[in-house]
Formats: structure tokens, sequence, C-alpha cells
């Protein structure tokens, strides 16, 4: 028998003629198998299996050559080293008889001399790190194939939701139920997410935004808790190690193809509910990090192409992460609709939340364009056409897009920065915010009103970076020392008020003034045109002790608390009843801009809103062409009472209480309304009322 390396470099002396060889794996392989090496196509990046044989196809620039290696187990040395075939820049080979299962890594010469071995291929589908989390060891994962692909959808299909219909659930898969109060069966797993749909039916959720599920090292945060032997992890995964990749960790088990199988019953069911999937993903960096950092995918294949560098091949660094991707290169815009067509065709989810999405317009030196290529070309690709595309539209260089994140087309929605500042500024009481907060509950027109929708924006007050809605009424200040960073990261610009003291308090005046903050700014929220975001946990009012960059936090700060919901239920009752009372109403889940003869402006008396008076009071009726179903809403965001005239109800028609946030459960929501036969109320401090006509 011929040793393997030798006979590799027999083929590569014979490296520019197509060749069909035979060779035998020896020892290596328990049937002893053979398989043949043709040149195969350098079409259709990453590996291709048919019915004779695999192809292998890798985008490498400015290679001397480069080798494909196989192997039985990831830590063993390779079975076999087979010398790629050269077009262009493009290495490929065709190699029948392989095992259905393998695994697989390349060796790269670069021309200039640099030597990288078990690279990864960016398109891999699986890699073979563990499915533990959190297991200690060296995390060098090699490529997964696995010959299981097929799945039965069991004709199950995708609910499209029209936008203005959507209220999204921000989830982390693993935080959602790997407390051991979930009762599941697969905790912090994809499948474990199946087990807890009749939660999210019940909270009336239609669409869930997953943190990064493809695959990253949480391992790679090589920090203690302060003062403890607790490790510290990346625990949001805002560091990808493989686009294509489901995250290993949440899978069952260790065997490569379960994940993508897990991964894609997950959907079917979450779709079988009515419920969409979107997913959060991070073209902006990668996980390779900043220069001085080992290179085992991009920065190994061609890394003055992958990432944005200055003349003297520094990376420039717009993310806060090490590195920006060069998304408006050429390969580079080919490989991120590459991997979001997957997404879609063979993964099913309904759309993608692009994290820092304004990294993706700048163009190879760093300077933002109007009409970035790679933002265009997702615009208009015709794959993508029907899913949802959501912008995080700012970086970390200083570049704010809100609102203005590719206008050119109705086809982004943007997370509003603006609407979730103006909301907390209004509700704690600052003062000239009045006009803002009308402009930005109306569907923010000022800033989507040129060709866009109400549904451009997507309204939040509180996601999985910052407070949560219980810490924004609790804290004043961050409180991030456990992060080992001594309390600097995080933002300090909160826009919270603790209602009077710090953090934890048993005073019962500063609960239930809390208590009635948390009411007004769920109401605003569900009230408000656009599309309503809303944050794991607050539905309970989970609590991160004040911590607002809780990434590193893989404990009770992050997960879901299952055994709260019945501790809270008065809070979880009302949160859950105002969600249902948005889909039961069309007048709140508008396609197009209010027109002026839709809503009415009040103040303390009807029809004066005056906007030129510096107070801290608010109201509206929102009407229902068929009288019945208008509504009249009002907040007192000042420290004192305020006598409201309330104005008349539509021609044959009553108001009907529905909503009063100064009393406790079950007052605050009725479910069964009653009339409110009052011309003048007194709304305490802090407060809001909604009322129907019916």
């Amino acid at each position: 028998m011929i040793p393997i390396k030798k006979f590799a470099h027999k083929i590569s002396v014979r490296y520019t003629q197509i060749i069909s060889n035979s060779f035998n794996l020896g020892k290596y392989v328990s049937e002893l198998q053979s398989f043949q090496v043709e040149k195969g196509s350098p079409l259709n990046l990453g590996i291709f299996g048919d019915c004779g044989g695999i192809n292998f196809s890798l985008f490498v620039h400015q290679a001397q050559n480069v080798t494909l290696h196989l192997f039985l187990k990831p830590t063993d040395p390779p079975i076999a080293q087979i010398p790629l075939f050269q077009t262009g820049e493009i290495w490929h080979a065709y190699v029948k008889n392989l095992p259905a299962d393998l695994i697989y890594a390349f060796e790269i010469k670069k021309e200039d001399g640099s030597h990288y071995t078990k690279v990864l291929d960016p398109y891999a589908k699986s890699l073979t790190s563990t499915h533990i989390w959190g297991k200690s060891g060296n995390y060098a994962p090699s490529c997964a194939h696995s010959s299981a692909n097929t799945f039965d959808w069991q004709n199950v299909k995708s609910p499209h939701l029209p936008l203005q219909n959507l209220v999204i659930y921000e989830m982390h898969v693993r935080g959602f139920t790997q407390h051991p109060s979930s009762q599941v069966s697969h905790p912090g797993q994809f499948l474990g997410v199946i087990e807890k749909i009749p939660h999210l039916i019940d909270l009336g959720i239609n669409a869930v935004e997953l943190l990064p599920i493809q695959e990253f090292n949480e391992n790679e945060y090589q920090k203690l808790f302060p003062n403890q032997e607790k490790q510290l992890y990346n625990y949001w995964g805002y560091s990808t190690v493989n686009f294509f990749s489901p995250m290993k960790r949440y899978a069952s088990e260790e065997n490569s193809g379960v994940v993508i199988q897990e991964f894609k019953t997950m959907v079917r069911e979450l779709h079988r509910h009515g419920i969409e999937v979107i997913i959060d993903v991070v073209f902006n960096h990668t996980a390779e990090g900043g220069k001085k950092k080992p290179g085992f995918c991009f920065r190994a294949l061609a890394d003055e192409i992958y990432y944005i560098q200055d003349e003297e091949k520094q990376y420039k660094d717009y993310t806060g992460c090490g590195n920006t991707v060069n998304s408006n290169h050429p390969v580079v815009r080919e490989f991120i609709l590459d991997c979001l067509r997957y997404w879609v065709v063979e993964m099913h989810v309904d759309g993608f939340r692009f994290d820092l999405a304004s990294a993706l317009t700048r163009d190879e030196q760093g300077i933002p364009v109007p009409l970035p290529p790679a933002i265009e070309a997702i615009s208009e690709d015709p794959i993508l056409s029907k899913v949802k595309l959501i912008a995080e539209p700012w970086d970390a260089g200083m570049l704010y897009q809100v609102g203005d994140f590719y206008p050119q087309k109705n086809r982004w929605c943007e997370w509003n920065g603006r609407y979730r500042d103006s909301i907390r500024r209004f509700i704690k009481g600052t003062d000239h915010q009045k006009g803002e907060f009308a402009t930005r509950i109306s569907g923010s027109s000022d800033m989507y009103g040129n060709g866009r929708a109400p549904t451009s924006s997507i309204n939040f007050i509180n996601v999985h970076d910052g407070f949560t809605l219980r810490d924004l009424v609790s804290y004043n200040m961050k409180d991030n020392l456990s992060n080992g960073e001594d309390n600097r990261d995080g933002t300090n610009d909160n826009d919270s008020w603790n209602c009077g003291e710090e953090g934890v308090t048993e005073n019962a005046q500063i609960l239930q003034l809390r208590e009635r903050q948390m009411r007004n700014f769920h109401l605003i929220l569900m009230l408000s045109q656009g599309i309503p975001m809303l944050l794991m946990g607050d539905e309970y009012g989970h609590t991160k002790k004040g911590n607002n960059n809780t990434w590193c936090q893989d404990n009770e700060l992050n997960w879901f608390l299952w055994d709260q919901l019945k501790n809270h239920n008065a809070f979880y009752r009302y949160y859950k009843e105002l969600i249902h009372f948005r889909h039961a109403h069309p007048i709140l889940q508008r396609s197009t801009f209010l027109e002026p003869d839709d809503i009415d402006w009040h103040g303390e008396e009807p029809f004066q809103p005056q906007w030129e008076v510096d107070n801290r009071f608010i109201a509206f009726t929102l009407k229902n062409p068929n009288k019945k179903g208008t509504l009249y809403a009002a907040f007192n965001a000042d420290g004192f009472p305020i006598k409201v005239h309330i104005p008349a109800s539509p021609l044959s028609t009553q108001w009907y209480w529905i909503v009063n946030t100064s009393k406790d459960s079950p007052d605050d929501f009725l479910e069964n309304p009653i009339p409110m036969n009052l011309e003048h109320y007194e709304m305490p401090p802090y407060s809001a009322l909604l009322l129907e006509a019916k």
C-alpha cells in the first residue's frame, strides 16, 4: 500500500491533469473503503454531494496550494490529504466513494509564505464542536458533512404574516428554558423552545426574534466572576465562527446532523402554531477578532478581502469587536447572499435581524455609501423577496442611521432607537417631550413618511442589551461589576428612573409606582403604530439586578425564571391581555400612516393638546370608521394629579373602561369592560387610561 502522504505528493506532481486514481484508506477505515479523486467543479462553493461523490470548492486568495484533509475524528490526524485543483482562485476536487458522514478541513499555503492548518470551510453546514455548553478544552472544530439531510416538514408552511400584524418576542434559545423551573426535557436547546410554545401562544406572540443561533464559541471570553471561581461566557453569541452552521450547543446530541434536524423541527413546530422565526445575524464582524488572534477561516482564506483594512493592513474596527467585515466586496457580498438564501430555502426561517447593520453600508475604505451594494443586493434578491429584513441601524463607529437605513425602497424595518428614547423620557417625566412622544407613537412619519410605512419602525422599550422593563423603573445607574470590567462596559445613557430608591427596596409606595410605570410603558407600546417588539422575561418583570450588558452572564440574570410567572401573575395577566387587545383592533395595526381625520389630540380639555405648553400630559382619540372600537388614551407623566375633561364618545356609542394603570390587578385591565360615565376624571400621578367606544 502506498502511504497517504507519499501518494498525496504524487497527485500534486500531476496537479494540472484531470485524474482518477484509487487508493486505500487501509487501517484508518474499518471497512477498508477506497475512493477516487477527480477535478470536479469550481462552481457552487462549499461541498455538494450526489449519488457518486462529493464536490469540494473553496475560494482562497493568493494561494500557492490548498490541501483537503479528511478525518474520522476531529482530534485525530487526517486519514487522507488531497491536494485540490485550481480554477482562478477557486480550489476544488470531486471525491468518489466517501463515507456518508465525514469530517474535513483545509490546509493552505499562501504565496507570501504564510501557512494555515485546519482552516474551516465558510460554507460548512455543521461543525464538529461539542454539544455540551461550557465544556472546557481547546475549541478547534472541523467541518462536518452528514448525508442525513432530508427532513419531513409535514407540509407545514410559514405563516407569512403581514408586517403590521407582528408582535415580536426577542428570545435567547438557551436562556428561554435553561432554568430548572422550565421543567422541559431539553433545557437550553432548540427542542426546549418547542415545549414552551403554549406560553408564546398564551402571551399572543406571533414572531420570535432569536439571538444568534449560528455557531459561536461561548468559551472565548476567558474571565472569571470577580472574586469568584465561576466562568464568564460569551452567552449572547455575537461572535460568529461559522455562518451556515446552527449552534451545536443548542442540540441534544453530538452528531453533527442532529443540530440541523432539531433546528428545523423547532422552526416547523413554531410555524405549525402560527409563529414566524426571525434570526439575528452578525455579518458586521467575525469571531476571528483582531489581527493578533489566529486565523481559522476568513483570515486564512483572504484576509484583505474579507475585512476592511487601512493602508498598513491593520483592521478598521467599526464594530467594537476587533474587525469589520468588508461586506461590499463582491466576493463577500455573494457569500452573505448565499448564507441568507440557505437559511430561507433549507432552514425555512422567515426573516433576519442584522446586528450593527450600518457597518454593512461602509465601502472597502470604511466610508458609508448611500447605495451599499450588499444591502441593495439583499433587498433585490428574488429568493429573499418575501422575508422580513430588520436592521439595527447603527454601528460602533458612530454611524447612526435610524430613519435613514436604505430608504430608497420600503423594504427594511429598523430598530427604532428614537422610539425607545422618546417613550422612556416622556413616561418618566422628562420635560419637552410631548411632541416627540406623539410623533413616535403615531408611527414616526417624520422618519418613514417618504415612501415608507409605520411598519418600517420596530418599536421597543427594552431589548437584550440594556435594562429590562423592571430594571428601567428600578435603577438610575447600571451595575455591571459582575462582568469583570470594573463597570466600564454598558451604556451610561439609560433614560431610566428608579422611582425614589436605587435597586431593591421594601418601600411599598415605590414598589407600587414601579408597577404602575411598567404598566404605562407596556400600554403605550401596544397602542403605538408600527411593529412592537418585546423582551423575553418582561412579561413577568424579570430583573438583571441593574446589569445592562449581560452578554457574558450564563445564569439567572439572563435565564427566564418560569417560577416567577406564578409570583408575578397579576402583571403577566395585564401584559398578555394588552397584546391580545392589540391583535383584536386593526386600527392599532395600520400599514399606512394616520391621516389628520384618523386621530384627535387632546390636552386636559378635548381638542386642545397645547403643544406649545410644556406639560407632561397628552391624550388622543384614535378613530374607527365604524364608530364602535374608537379608542381614547390619556397619559399623565407628571408627579401630581390632573383633572381631565373626557371628550364625548362617537355618536350612538358610550365609553367603556379598558385600562387604568393606577389600579391594581384585576382592575388595571378589565376583561369585561364597564361603562365610563364621567365627564371629568382626576388622573393620579404617573398613570394612564384607555377607553373604548361600544
